[in-house]
């Protein structure tokens, strides 16, 4: 367990998951009420990054005439690879960082 603390009240670990474990709301959550931990504003913005540009993807890929169900069905087998890994990189307090978006999520976070 961390012994860090965000600023919500959350350990950092937990509130990290948490942007993973729900998407989008977690993370805008998270990334609207967080003043201190970088740590859980990193996870946030890498949640996101990720699983917006996974959602763009499925929806493109229901443009694509004969392959499109098989895209669709692949990029649901990522995404939830991916989001069963962002978990438990978050709780276990790691800053894992996947190949762009968490190039994107830490460049965004040098700014704030």
């Amino acid at each position: 367990m961390s012994p860090f603390r965000s600023s919500t009240g959350l350990p950092d670990n937990i509130a990290a998951a948490l942007c993973y474990f729900f998407p989008f709301i977690g993370a805008i959550v998270f990334l609207a009420l967080e003043k201190r931990s970088r740590f859980v504003l990193f996870h946030s913005l890498q949640s996101l990054i990720t699983f917006g540009a996974l959602m763009v993807a499925h929806v493109l890929s229901g443009f694509i005439p004969f392959l499109g169900p098989v895209v669709a069905a692949l990029l649901s087998l990522l995404g939830f690879a991916v989001w069963l890994l962002m978990i438990y990189h978050a709780l276990g307090g790691r800053w894992y960082k996947l190949p762009w978006a968490g190039a994107i999520a830490e460049s965004q976070l040098r700014q704030l």
